[in-house]
């Protein structure tokens, strides 16, 4: 499969890549900076560019078969809609190229549904964040397309697992943290699998 992945050079983004090579899929990594991707692979082109920019987006995503995006901003705390803008200008790259599926690595709080007093002090924290993420995952279920959405609780650095679970309604039971590792086999899996079309899925270890 040739798949395109936006925020390629972030943690997440650079274990995805790597998974999806290492599972023979052709890889587009479109990124801001390219010397932050340092992976070498017949089978990657990395695309230099801004996901502000509509038109190279477009560009970027034509002759690719499904997309994923694992983008963050660097606005901390501060209100956003960068990642709202964002979204829209690949959705609508993929509508104009005819390319479906997108998988979305949201945040697990994207619908305040982390329990108990942890989880409420948690969604207050990163409130703008989960705002923005929210109304870009609106984007995706307003328009014709193949979408899931990944909403991760903690992430962190450990190793794969392949043992996460998933939970399509509200998050795990006493679920907590889960490895950016986990993260990326799930959108490999959500883009290849139908079994994860038009959900919303927590993922936690």
């Amino acid at each position: 499969m040739k798949i395109i992945i936006f925020g390629a050079s972030g943690k997440t983004g650079k274990l995805l890549v790597t998974k999806a090579l290492s599972d023979n899929h052709t890889v587009t990594a479109f990124v801001r900076n390219p010397s932050n991707l340092n992976i070498s692979n017949p089978n990657l082109l990395i695309v230099q560019g801004d996901v502000t920019d509509a038109s190279a987006v477009k560009k970027a995503i034509l002759g690719n078969d499904a997309v994923i995006s694992t983008l963050g901003t660097n606005t901390g705390l501060r209100k956003t809609t960068v990642l709202h803008e964002m979204t829209q200008n690949i959705v609508q790259g993929m509508k104009e190229q005819q390319v479906s599926p997108i998988a979305y690595m949201a945040s697990a709080g994207i619908d305040k549904e982390i329990p108990g007093v942890i989880g409420k002090v948690t969604m207050k924290l990163l409130g703008n964040v989960l705002d923005d993420h929210h109304n870009a995952v609106a984007v995706l279920k307003e328009n014709d397309l193949q979408w899931t959405i990944a909403r991760p609780l903690g992430l962190n650095d450990k190793p794969f697992t392949g043992t996460y679970r998933k939970d399509a309604i509200g998050v795990p039971k006493g679920g907590r943290t889960i490895s950016r590792a986990d993260v990326a086999d799930f959108l490999l899996q959500a883009i290849a699998n139908e079994e994860f079309i038009h959900q919303s899925v927590a993922l936690s270890d």
